[in-house]
Protein backbone atom coordinates (compact mmCIF):
# COMPACT_ATOMS: atom_id res chain seq x y z
CA UNK A 1 0.00 0.00 0.00
CA UNK A 2 2.79 2.49 0.62
CA UNK A 3 4.61 2.70 -2.92
CA UNK A 4 0.85 3.57 -4.27
CA UNK A 5 0.34 6.18 -1.59
CA UNK A 6 3.72 7.63 -2.68
CA UNK A 7 2.47 8.28 -5.93
CA UNK A 8 -1.03 9.59 -5.14
CA UNK A 9 -0.37 11.96 -2.12
CA UNK A 10 2.08 13.96 -3.83
CA UNK A 11 -0.55 14.66 -6.52
CA UNK A 12 -3.42 15.65 -4.16
CA UNK A 13 -0.83 18.09 -2.23
CA UNK A 14 0.12 19.77 -5.73
CA UNK A 15 -3.58 20.10 -6.49
CA UNK A 16 -4.10 21.10 -3.07
CA UNK A 17 -1.62 24.33 -3.63
CA UNK A 18 -3.93 25.17 -7.02
CA UNK A 19 -7.44 25.63 -5.45
CA UNK A 20 -8.52 25.64 -2.63
CA UNK A 21 -12.37 24.51 -2.88
CA UNK A 22 -14.17 22.03 -4.41
CA UNK A 23 -15.04 22.62 -7.90
CA UNK A 24 -18.46 23.99 -8.41
CA UNK A 25 -21.62 21.60 -9.66
CA UNK A 26 -22.81 21.83 -12.88
CA UNK A 27 -26.53 22.40 -13.08
CA UNK A 28 -27.16 19.89 -16.37
CA UNK A 29 -29.58 17.42 -14.09
CA UNK A 30 -26.72 14.70 -13.90
CA UNK A 31 -26.66 12.87 -10.82
CA UNK A 32 -22.95 11.56 -10.82
CA UNK A 33 -21.41 14.78 -11.88
CA UNK A 34 -18.36 17.63 -11.08
CA UNK A 35 -17.29 20.71 -12.61
CA UNK A 36 -13.41 20.03 -14.12
CA UNK A 37 -11.58 22.80 -13.24
CA UNK A 38 -9.73 25.02 -15.95
CA UNK A 39 -6.17 24.28 -13.86
CA UNK A 40 -6.26 19.97 -14.27
CA UNK A 41 -4.13 20.95 -17.73
CA UNK A 42 -5.92 18.81 -19.65
CA UNK A 43 -6.38 16.20 -16.50
CA UNK A 44 -10.48 14.44 -16.97
CA UNK A 45 -11.50 14.29 -13.33
CA UNK A 46 -13.99 11.19 -13.32
CA UNK A 47 -17.31 12.36 -11.65
CA UNK A 48 -18.16 12.43 -8.32
CA UNK A 49 -20.95 10.93 -6.29
CA UNK A 50 -22.21 14.11 -4.66
CA UNK A 51 -24.90 13.35 -1.70
CA UNK A 52 -26.46 16.74 -2.87
CA UNK A 53 -27.57 15.49 -6.13
CA UNK A 54 -28.67 11.87 -5.08
CA UNK A 55 -32.81 11.63 -5.11
CA UNK A 56 -33.80 11.44 -2.03
CA UNK A 57 -37.27 13.40 -1.59
CA UNK A 58 -37.69 13.16 2.16
CA UNK A 59 -34.44 14.77 2.58
CA UNK A 60 -34.51 13.08 5.92
CA UNK A 61 -37.41 14.83 7.08
CA UNK A 62 -39.13 13.75 10.22
CA UNK A 63 -42.32 11.19 8.99
CA UNK A 64 -45.15 13.39 10.63
CA UNK A 65 -48.96 12.94 9.81
CA UNK A 66 -48.92 15.18 6.29
CA UNK A 67 -46.75 12.38 5.08
CA UNK A 68 -47.90 9.18 6.14
CA UNK A 69 -50.45 8.41 3.03
CA UNK A 70 -52.67 5.53 2.93
CA UNK A 71 -52.32 4.66 6.70
CA UNK A 72 -50.10 4.72 9.41
CA UNK A 73 -46.47 4.43 9.81
CA UNK A 74 -46.78 1.30 12.14
CA UNK A 75 -42.77 -0.22 12.09
CA UNK A 76 -39.32 0.84 12.75
CA UNK A 77 -38.22 -0.13 9.37
CA UNK A 78 -41.39 1.93 7.39
CA UNK A 79 -40.72 4.81 9.43
CA UNK A 80 -36.44 4.77 9.11
CA UNK A 81 -37.08 3.65 4.82
CA UNK A 82 -39.57 6.69 4.34
CA UNK A 83 -37.35 9.37 6.29
CA UNK A 84 -34.24 8.42 4.28
CA UNK A 85 -35.64 8.64 1.39
CA UNK A 86 -36.02 5.11 0.65
CA UNK A 87 -39.52 4.70 -0.20
CA UNK A 88 -42.40 6.62 -0.69
CA UNK A 89 -45.96 5.55 -0.41
CA UNK A 90 -48.03 5.15 -3.70
CA UNK A 91 -51.52 3.55 -2.93
CA UNK A 92 -51.95 1.12 -0.03
CA UNK A 93 -49.70 -1.54 0.40
CA UNK A 94 -48.00 -0.03 -2.43
CA UNK A 95 -44.52 1.94 -2.77
CA UNK A 96 -42.37 3.75 -5.01
CA UNK A 97 -38.81 2.43 -4.80
CA UNK A 98 -36.32 4.99 -4.73
CA UNK A 99 -32.42 4.48 -6.20
CA UNK A 100 -30.64 3.87 -3.15
CA UNK A 101 -33.05 1.10 -2.32
CA UNK A 102 -32.93 -0.05 -5.81
CA UNK A 103 -29.06 -0.41 -5.46
CA UNK A 104 -29.92 -2.47 -2.42
CA UNK A 105 -32.20 -4.36 -4.20
CA UNK A 106 -29.83 -5.11 -7.31
CA UNK A 107 -27.04 -6.30 -4.35
CA UNK A 108 -29.32 -8.49 -2.79
CA UNK A 109 -30.46 -10.18 -6.83
CA UNK A 110 -26.88 -10.65 -7.21
CA UNK A 111 -26.20 -12.75 -3.66
CA UNK A 112 -29.38 -14.95 -4.73
CA UNK A 113 -28.32 -15.59 -8.21
CA UNK A 114 -24.42 -16.62 -6.65
CA UNK A 115 -26.39 -18.81 -4.33
CA UNK A 116 -28.97 -20.45 -6.96
CA UNK A 117 -26.88 -20.63 -9.68
CA UNK A 118 -24.69 -22.01 -7.14
CA UNK A 119 -26.94 -24.76 -6.67
CA UNK A 120 -27.97 -25.57 -10.30
CA UNK A 121 -30.57 -22.85 -10.92
CA UNK A 122 -31.34 -21.37 -14.44
CA UNK A 123 -33.08 -17.82 -14.32
CA UNK A 124 -35.95 -17.33 -16.46
CA UNK A 125 -39.16 -15.00 -16.35
CA UNK A 126 -42.58 -15.43 -16.59
CA UNK A 127 -45.83 -13.47 -16.93
CA UNK A 128 -47.57 -11.71 -13.79
CA UNK A 129 -50.65 -11.75 -15.80
CA UNK A 130 -51.64 -15.68 -15.69
CA UNK A 131 -55.16 -17.05 -16.92
CA UNK A 132 -57.44 -18.47 -14.50
CA UNK A 133 -58.00 -22.04 -16.79
CA UNK A 134 -54.50 -23.24 -15.29
CA UNK A 135 -55.74 -21.61 -11.80
CA UNK A 136 -59.00 -23.34 -12.26
CA UNK A 137 -57.00 -26.25 -13.18
CA UNK A 138 -55.01 -26.91 -10.05
CA UNK A 139 -58.51 -25.55 -8.24
CA UNK A 140 -56.63 -22.49 -6.35
CA UNK A 141 -58.78 -20.43 -8.17
CA UNK A 142 -61.72 -20.51 -5.43
CA UNK A 143 -58.61 -21.66 -3.11
CA UNK A 144 -56.85 -18.16 -2.94
CA UNK A 145 -59.90 -16.05 -2.00
CA UNK A 146 -59.98 -12.46 -2.20
CA UNK A 147 -56.09 -12.52 -2.29
CA UNK A 148 -56.23 -13.27 -5.66
CA UNK A 149 -56.43 -9.82 -7.38
CA UNK A 150 -58.85 -10.90 -10.54
CA UNK A 151 -59.01 -9.05 -13.55
CA UNK A 152 -61.35 -9.43 -17.33
CA UNK A 153 -60.16 -8.15 -20.28
CA UNK A 154 -61.81 -6.93 -22.94
CA UNK A 155 -62.81 -9.73 -24.19
CA UNK A 156 -64.30 -10.87 -21.12
CA UNK A 157 -61.15 -13.55 -20.12
CA UNK A 158 -60.41 -14.15 -16.42
CA UNK A 159 -56.98 -13.44 -15.13
CA UNK A 160 -55.20 -12.94 -12.22
CA UNK A 161 -51.41 -11.18 -11.12
CA UNK A 162 -50.17 -13.80 -9.91
CA UNK A 163 -48.68 -13.93 -5.89
CA UNK A 164 -46.89 -17.45 -7.00
CA UNK A 165 -45.96 -19.33 -10.17
CA UNK A 166 -46.42 -23.35 -9.69
CA UNK A 167 -49.13 -23.11 -12.55
CA UNK A 168 -47.23 -21.56 -14.84
CA UNK A 169 -43.88 -22.89 -14.68
CA UNK A 170 -45.43 -26.51 -14.34
CA UNK A 171 -47.44 -26.18 -17.56
CA UNK A 172 -43.74 -24.96 -19.22
CA UNK A 173 -42.23 -27.78 -18.41
CA UNK A 174 -45.30 -30.15 -19.04
CA UNK A 175 -44.59 -28.30 -22.35
CA UNK A 176 -41.59 -29.94 -23.07
CA UNK A 177 -41.99 -33.37 -24.27
CA UNK A 178 -38.69 -34.48 -24.36
CA UNK A 179 -37.45 -33.66 -20.90
CA UNK A 180 -34.51 -36.97 -20.08
CA UNK A 181 -34.10 -37.74 -16.51
CA UNK A 182 -30.38 -37.30 -17.45
CA UNK A 183 -31.83 -33.41 -17.43
CA UNK A 184 -33.09 -33.82 -13.87
CA UNK A 185 -32.73 -32.07 -11.62
CA UNK A 186 -34.03 -28.88 -12.77
CA UNK A 187 -34.46 -25.89 -11.15
CA UNK A 188 -36.13 -22.65 -12.47
CA UNK A 189 -36.17 -19.61 -10.51
CA UNK A 190 -37.34 -16.02 -11.56
CA UNK A 191 -37.34 -12.27 -9.19
CA UNK A 192 -39.84 -11.03 -10.20
CA UNK A 193 -42.87 -8.40 -8.70
CA UNK A 194 -45.64 -10.36 -7.15
CA UNK A 195 -49.31 -9.12 -6.25
CA UNK A 196 -51.22 -10.18 -2.86
CA UNK A 197 -54.62 -8.19 -2.36
CA UNK A 198 -53.97 -8.04 1.45
CA UNK A 199 -57.09 -6.76 3.34
CA UNK A 200 -55.01 -4.67 5.49
CA UNK A 201 -51.76 -3.68 3.97
CA UNK A 202 -49.26 -2.72 7.16
CA UNK A 203 -45.60 -2.44 7.87
CA UNK A 204 -44.22 -0.76 4.90
CA UNK A 205 -42.43 -3.65 2.79
CA UNK A 206 -43.38 -6.51 5.30
CA UNK A 207 -46.65 -6.66 4.08
CA UNK A 208 -48.14 -5.52 0.71
CA UNK A 209 -49.65 -5.65 -2.23
CA UNK A 210 -46.80 -5.99 -4.60
CA UNK A 211 -43.62 -6.79 -4.04
CA UNK A 212 -40.63 -8.53 -5.02
CA UNK A 213 -40.06 -12.48 -4.33
CA UNK A 214 -37.51 -15.01 -5.58
CA UNK A 215 -39.65 -17.55 -6.38
CA UNK A 216 -37.37 -21.47 -7.47
CA UNK A 217 -38.99 -24.66 -8.76
CA UNK A 218 -37.73 -28.27 -8.62
CA UNK A 219 -38.55 -30.91 -10.65
CA UNK A 220 -36.59 -34.37 -9.88
CA UNK A 221 -36.77 -38.05 -10.96
CA UNK A 222 -37.82 -39.70 -7.73
CA UNK A 223 -38.98 -38.72 -4.44
CA UNK A 224 -35.34 -39.21 -2.71
CA UNK A 225 -33.64 -37.39 -5.05
CA UNK A 226 -36.55 -34.42 -4.41
CA UNK A 227 -35.44 -34.13 -0.54
CA UNK A 228 -31.67 -33.87 -1.62
CA UNK A 229 -32.87 -31.14 -3.71
CA UNK A 230 -35.78 -29.84 -1.02
CA UNK A 231 -32.09 -29.87 1.34
CA UNK A 232 -29.93 -28.01 -1.11
CA UNK A 233 -31.71 -25.22 -1.33
CA UNK A 234 -32.82 -24.82 2.22
CA UNK A 235 -28.57 -25.09 3.19
CA UNK A 236 -28.55 -22.33 0.27
CA UNK A 237 -30.85 -20.21 1.82
CA UNK A 238 -28.75 -20.95 5.53
CA UNK A 239 -25.55 -19.49 3.08
CA UNK A 240 -27.44 -16.51 2.16
CA UNK A 241 -28.45 -15.51 5.45
CA UNK A 242 -25.15 -15.87 7.18
CA UNK A 243 -23.31 -13.70 4.32
CA UNK A 244 -25.63 -11.03 5.26
CA UNK A 245 -25.35 -11.40 8.69
CA UNK A 246 -28.85 -12.58 10.06
CA UNK A 247 -29.83 -14.61 12.53
CA UNK A 248 -32.73 -16.32 10.69
CA UNK A 249 -34.42 -19.82 11.92
CA UNK A 250 -35.22 -22.66 9.79
CA UNK A 251 -38.60 -23.74 11.42
CA UNK A 252 -41.01 -26.61 10.89
CA UNK A 253 -44.26 -24.83 9.08
CA UNK A 254 -48.01 -25.48 7.33
CA UNK A 255 -47.75 -26.20 3.84
CA UNK A 256 -50.84 -23.77 3.70
CA UNK A 257 -52.54 -22.72 0.17
CA UNK A 258 -49.13 -24.14 -1.48
CA UNK A 259 -49.74 -27.66 -0.56
CA UNK A 260 -47.16 -30.60 -0.29
CA UNK A 261 -46.08 -32.85 1.81
CA UNK A 262 -43.17 -30.55 3.84
CA UNK A 263 -42.47 -27.36 4.20
CA UNK A 264 -40.61 -24.90 6.48
CA UNK A 265 -40.26 -21.14 7.07
CA UNK A 266 -37.17 -19.10 7.08
CA UNK A 267 -37.79 -16.08 10.33
CA UNK A 268 -35.82 -13.33 11.85
CA UNK A 269 -36.70 -13.07 15.51
CA UNK A 270 -38.64 -9.74 15.67
CA UNK A 271 -40.75 -8.38 18.06
CA UNK A 272 -42.73 -6.78 15.53
CA UNK A 273 -42.87 -9.96 13.28
CA UNK A 274 -46.64 -11.38 13.28
CA UNK A 275 -45.50 -15.67 12.97
CA UNK A 276 -45.41 -17.25 16.47
CA UNK A 277 -42.61 -19.39 16.79
CA UNK A 278 -41.91 -22.57 19.47
CA UNK A 279 -37.95 -22.73 20.04
CA UNK A 280 -36.39 -25.34 22.38
CA UNK A 281 -33.85 -24.39 24.55
CA UNK A 282 -32.25 -27.57 24.33
CA UNK A 283 -31.97 -28.51 20.79
CA UNK A 284 -32.28 -27.85 17.51
CA UNK A 285 -36.06 -28.00 17.26
CA UNK A 286 -37.75 -24.98 15.64
CA UNK A 287 -41.59 -24.69 14.53
CA UNK A 288 -44.60 -22.59 13.84
CA UNK A 289 -47.20 -22.14 16.24
CA UNK A 290 -49.75 -23.53 13.81
CA UNK A 291 -48.04 -26.81 13.03
CA UNK A 292 -48.90 -27.62 16.21
CA UNK A 293 -50.23 -26.76 19.81
CA UNK A 294 -49.59 -23.30 20.90
CA UNK A 295 -49.96 -25.09 24.60
CA UNK A 296 -47.41 -27.46 24.42
CA UNK A 297 -44.65 -26.61 26.10
CA UNK A 298 -41.88 -29.82 25.59
CA UNK A 299 -40.48 -30.73 22.79
CA UNK A 300 -41.06 -33.55 20.30
CA UNK A 301 -37.71 -33.91 19.34
CA UNK A 302 -35.42 -34.54 22.06
CA UNK A 303 -38.24 -35.45 24.43
CA UNK A 304 -36.36 -32.97 27.35
CA UNK A 305 -36.03 -29.12 26.32
CA UNK A 306 -38.78 -26.95 26.85
CA UNK A 307 -40.12 -24.94 24.02
CA UNK A 308 -39.96 -21.26 24.28
CA UNK A 309 -42.42 -19.16 21.93
CA UNK A 310 -41.09 -16.08 20.75
CA UNK A 311 -42.37 -13.95 17.12
CA UNK A 312 -40.61 -13.32 13.34
CA UNK A 313 -40.67 -12.35 10.05
CA UNK A 314 -41.16 -14.66 7.56
CA UNK A 315 -38.31 -14.07 4.97
CA UNK A 316 -38.41 -17.42 2.67
CA UNK A 317 -40.22 -20.29 2.76
CA UNK A 318 -39.77 -24.13 1.07
CA UNK A 319 -42.40 -26.49 0.39
CA UNK A 320 -42.17 -30.47 -0.55
CA UNK A 321 -44.95 -30.38 -3.46
CA UNK A 322 -44.68 -33.99 -4.74
CA UNK A 323 -46.74 -34.39 -7.67
CA UNK A 324 -49.52 -32.38 -6.58
CA UNK A 325 -48.53 -29.90 -9.47
CA UNK A 326 -47.22 -32.17 -12.18
CA UNK A 327 -49.91 -34.69 -12.23
CA UNK A 328 -52.22 -31.89 -12.82
CA UNK A 329 -50.35 -30.47 -15.66
CA UNK A 330 -48.49 -33.55 -16.38
CA UNK A 331 -44.98 -32.45 -16.46
CA UNK A 332 -43.44 -35.28 -17.15
CA UNK A 333 -39.54 -36.86 -18.41
CA UNK A 334 -38.02 -40.00 -20.42
CA UNK A 335 -37.06 -42.09 -17.64
CA UNK A 336 -34.54 -44.43 -17.69
CA UNK A 337 -36.32 -47.43 -19.34
CA UNK A 338 -37.28 -44.73 -22.13
CA UNK A 339 -40.62 -44.07 -20.94
CA UNK A 340 -42.71 -40.69 -19.50
CA UNK A 341 -42.54 -40.49 -15.66
CA UNK A 342 -44.19 -37.69 -13.85
CA UNK A 343 -41.78 -35.26 -12.11
CA UNK A 344 -41.21 -34.75 -8.24
CA UNK A 345 -41.57 -31.03 -7.40
CA UNK A 346 -40.54 -28.67 -5.08
CA UNK A 347 -40.99 -24.67 -4.67
CA UNK A 348 -39.11 -22.23 -2.84
CA UNK A 349 -39.57 -18.80 -2.22
CA UNK A 350 -37.45 -15.59 -0.71
CA UNK A 351 -38.79 -12.09 -0.13
CA UNK A 352 -36.67 -10.22 -1.50
CA UNK A 353 -38.35 -6.55 -0.80
CA UNK A 354 -39.19 -8.01 2.72
CA UNK A 355 -35.52 -9.13 3.64
CA UNK A 356 -34.35 -5.50 2.72
CA UNK A 357 -37.08 -3.80 5.45
CA UNK A 358 -36.89 -7.09 7.89
CA UNK A 359 -33.18 -6.88 8.08
CA UNK A 360 -32.89 -2.23 8.40
CA UNK A 361 -36.43 -3.93 11.32
CA UNK A 362 -34.06 -6.13 13.72
CA UNK A 363 -30.66 -3.99 13.08
CA UNK A 364 -31.06 -0.87 12.99
CA UNK A 365 -31.17 1.68 15.98
CA UNK A 366 -34.39 4.03 16.33
CA UNK A 367 -32.31 7.38 15.18
CA UNK A 368 -30.57 5.50 12.18
CA UNK A 369 -30.92 2.96 9.80
CA UNK A 370 -27.96 0.25 9.99
CA UNK A 371 -27.75 -1.84 7.15
CA UNK A 372 -26.46 -5.49 5.99
CA UNK A 373 -22.48 -4.72 4.64
CA UNK A 374 -23.33 -6.23 1.42
CA UNK A 375 -26.42 -4.82 0.68
CA UNK A 376 -25.54 -0.79 1.91
CA UNK A 377 -26.26 1.33 -1.48
CA UNK A 378 -23.25 3.00 -1.32
CA UNK A 379 -20.36 1.76 1.48
CA UNK A 380 -18.66 4.97 2.21
CA UNK A 381 -19.44 9.05 2.89
CA UNK A 382 -16.63 11.33 2.95
CA UNK A 383 -17.27 15.27 4.78
CA UNK A 384 -15.18 17.37 3.66
CA UNK A 385 -14.81 20.33 6.06
CA UNK A 386 -17.49 23.42 6.04
CA UNK A 387 -17.33 26.25 4.00
CA UNK A 388 -15.93 29.19 4.86
CA UNK A 389 -13.90 26.99 8.30
CA UNK A 390 -10.20 27.56 8.76
CA UNK A 391 -9.93 23.95 7.45
CA UNK A 392 -11.52 24.86 4.27
CA UNK A 393 -8.77 24.13 2.35
CA UNK A 394 -8.98 20.28 3.17
CA UNK A 395 -12.13 20.09 0.73
CA UNK A 396 -10.06 19.13 -2.38
CA UNK A 397 -8.85 16.02 -0.49
CA UNK A 398 -11.89 15.11 0.30
CA UNK A 399 -12.84 15.23 -3.64
CA UNK A 400 -9.51 13.52 -4.50
CA UNK A 401 -9.95 10.78 -1.49
CA UNK A 402 -13.22 9.72 -3.46
CA UNK A 403 -11.10 8.99 -7.11
CA UNK A 404 -8.56 7.24 -5.16
CA UNK A 405 -10.33 4.70 -3.49
CA UNK A 406 -12.21 3.91 -6.23
CA UNK A 407 -8.87 3.58 -8.97
CA UNK A 408 -7.41 1.60 -5.99
CA UNK A 409 -9.95 -0.41 -4.82
CA UNK A 410 -12.46 -1.81 -7.79
CA UNK A 411 -15.19 -3.08 -4.94
CA UNK A 412 -15.13 0.31 -4.32
CA UNK A 413 -15.92 2.10 -7.60
CA UNK A 414 -19.24 3.42 -7.67
CA UNK A 415 -19.23 2.77 -3.43
CA UNK A 416 -17.83 6.08 -2.67
CA UNK A 417 -20.12 9.34 -2.20
CA UNK A 418 -18.79 13.14 -1.17
CA UNK A 419 -21.01 15.18 0.81
CA UNK A 420 -20.73 18.03 -0.84
CA UNK A 421 -23.07 20.15 1.00
CA UNK A 422 -20.28 22.03 2.98
CA UNK A 423 -22.78 24.91 3.81
CA UNK A 424 -24.08 22.44 6.46
CA UNK A 425 -21.96 21.55 9.61
CA UNK A 426 -20.07 18.44 10.02
CA UNK A 427 -22.13 17.61 13.06
CA UNK A 428 -25.29 17.82 10.79
CA UNK A 429 -23.93 15.97 7.89
CA UNK A 430 -22.42 12.92 10.50
CA UNK A 431 -26.06 13.04 11.89
CA UNK A 432 -27.73 12.57 8.37
CA UNK A 433 -25.39 9.69 7.67
CA UNK A 434 -26.24 8.40 10.51
CA UNK A 435 -29.38 7.60 9.63
CA UNK A 436 -28.52 6.78 6.04
CA UNK A 437 -26.55 4.47 7.76
CA UNK A 438 -23.39 4.06 5.56
CA UNK A 439 -21.16 1.81 6.69
CA UNK A 440 -17.93 4.05 6.42
CA UNK A 441 -17.82 7.80 7.09
CA UNK A 442 -14.85 9.50 6.34
CA UNK A 443 -14.54 13.33 8.41
CA UNK A 444 -11.62 15.27 6.22
CA UNK A 445 -10.47 17.66 8.45
CA UNK A 446 -7.19 19.63 10.30
CA UNK A 447 -5.87 16.19 10.51
CA UNK A 448 -6.13 15.15 6.52
CA UNK A 449 -3.76 18.49 6.65
CA UNK A 450 -0.74 17.56 9.32
CA UNK A 451 2.64 16.05 8.24
CA UNK A 452 1.22 12.69 8.89
CA UNK A 453 -2.25 12.95 7.66
CA UNK A 454 -5.21 11.58 9.94
CA UNK A 455 -8.22 10.64 9.20
CA UNK A 456 -11.87 10.49 11.45
CA UNK A 457 -13.30 7.24 10.63
CA UNK A 458 -16.77 6.38 11.74
CA UNK A 459 -17.93 2.34 11.29
CA UNK A 460 -21.76 2.50 11.46
CA UNK A 461 -22.18 -0.99 12.14
CA UNK A 462 -20.06 -0.90 15.69
CA UNK A 463 -20.93 2.49 16.58
CA UNK A 464 -16.75 3.02 17.08
CA UNK A 465 -15.12 6.13 15.87
CA UNK A 466 -11.03 5.88 15.03
CA UNK A 467 -8.28 8.37 14.02
CA UNK A 468 -5.95 6.55 11.11
CA UNK A 469 -3.32 7.17 9.04
CA UNK A 470 -3.79 7.40 5.25
CA UNK A 471 -2.20 3.93 5.15
CA UNK A 472 -4.52 2.60 7.74
CA UNK A 473 -7.40 4.19 6.14
CA UNK A 474 -6.91 2.08 2.82
CA UNK A 475 -6.05 -1.35 4.79
CA UNK A 476 -9.21 -0.69 6.54
CA UNK A 477 -11.23 0.04 3.12
CA UNK A 478 -9.31 -2.35 1.24
CA UNK A 479 -10.87 -5.55 3.05
CA UNK A 480 -14.52 -3.94 2.74
CA UNK A 481 -16.76 -6.89 0.78
CA UNK A 482 -19.05 -5.54 -1.82
CA UNK A 483 -21.41 -7.86 -4.69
Amino acid sequence: MEPIMNRIWPRVFQRLHRTSALPRRSHSGCAEHATVPADTHSRRIKPTLLVSRLYQPSNLRDVGPETRLQGEVTCKSQRLMQQAGLIHPSNPGCYYYLPATVRSMEKLTRIIDQEMQGIGGQKLDMPSLCSAELWKTSERWDLMGKELLRLKDRHGGDYCLAPTHEEAVTTLVAHQMNVSYKQLPLLLYQITRKFRDEPKPKFGLLRGREFYMKDMYSFDVSEEAAYQTYESVCEAYTRLFSRLGLRCVQVQADTGNIGGKLSHEFQLPADIGEDRLLLCGNCSFSANVETMSSDRTDCPQCKTGTLVESKGIEVGHTFYLGKKYSNVFNAAFINAQNKPSVAEMGCYGLGVTRILAAAIEVMSTEEGIRWPGLLAPYQVCILPPKKGSKVDEAAVLAEELVHTLGETFSGLRGEVVLDDRTQATIGKRLKDANRLGYPYVIVVGQGALEETPRFEVICQQTGETMFLSRDGLFDLLGRVETV
